[in-house]
């Protein structure tokens, strides 16, 4: 029988997941732990798209970020303000982003001394998708690694604060604002969406965590949101997560939350990416590299 792992992304990015380790001779179960919703307000996002030649730099910590800021500007277009004898350009939307009820992405809006920069290759993958290209991308995919690569770029030539946007969940953690303050810096921190328990989620969980028969041999985690609402999930439906149940977590921040949660993963992917949490499910479990 194939080890059944439980998939906790949200729906609209599960499947690329799932068809993989399906591919590899896993069954994999798809209970998403979190959904995407849009920000409490979208009064800042509006205020920034308005005055987006205020800013050097515009960057984005998550592939959901970048879909938030381009479903913003295809469904409410006129929150861009063009430069003199620019027109929006079509470009092919994202598959996974519902598509827009107005005019396609106005990519020529951006300012041109606007520079991008892209946590990890998923964000930068998102950007190109939508005809942008990031201008910068770290080593590696974690905030850590992207502050360090923008710290020479805290200030303007000229010794003046440079100004960041930087489009982002409700919730996250503030390590590169902070970073980037320190060195002087001008960022301003606007919410795109907000990450919400599934209460549809609920049954599911409950039904597959009531039996030990029913229980999956191991669960991904991607995010740590992913972790958090899924403990919120076993709660309400008076569960605990069963420690012989494989803890496999994309990422380093991930892994701490699992850590501070007496949770800690039993394998972490080699680096912050699908692929990387493949591989490791793939040793974990001894499935195939195969079909």
């Amino acid at each position: 029988m194939a080890p059944r792992v439980l998939i906790t992304r949200s729906p609209h990015q599960a499947s690329a997941l799932a068809d993989q380790l399906g591919a590899l001779g896993a069954d994999p179960i798809l209970i998403p732990t979190i959904e995407l919703a849009d920000p409490t307000t979208f009064a800042p996002l509006d205020d920034a798209l308005a005055h987006l030649d205020h800013f050097h730099w515009l960057l984005f910590t998550s592939a959901n970020a970048v879909e938030a800021f381009h479903r913003r500007l295809t469904t409410h277009p006129n929150s861009v303000v063009l430069s003199e004898g620019q027109s929006p350009q079509p470009k092919d939307p994202d598959a996974s982003i519902p598509a827009p009820t107005a005019r396609p992405f106005p990519t020529t809006a951006l300012p041109p001394n606007l520079r991008i920069a892209a946590i990890g290759s998923a964000t930068a993958r998102a950007l190109e998708t939508i005809g942008l290209t990031p201008a910068l991308l770290p080593p590696q995919a974690v905030a850590e690694s992207l502050a360090e690569a923008l710290l020479p770029h805290a200030l303007q030539p000229d010794g003046t604060p440079t100004r960041f946007l930087l489009l982002r969940a409700e919730t996250a953690r503030n390590h590169l604002p902070d970073t980037l303050r320190a060195a002087g810096a001008d960022l301003t921190i606007v919410p795109v969406y907000r990450t919400i328990v599934p209460t549809e989620s609920i049954a599911a969980i409950r039904q597959l965590f009531s039996s030990s028969e029913n229980w999956p041999a191991a669960i991904t985690f991607t995010s740590s949101s992913t972790v958090a609402n899924l403990l919120v999930l076993l709660e309400v439906s008076g569960l605990n997560l069963p420690q012989e149940i494989l803890r496999i977590s994309i990422g380093p921040i991930t892994s701490q939350t699992l850590r501070d949660l007496n949770l800690p993963p039993h394998a972490e992917a080699v680096e912050p990416s699908l692929p990387s949490l493949v591989a490791e499910v793939v040793k974990s479990l001894h499935l195939s590299n195969h079909p």
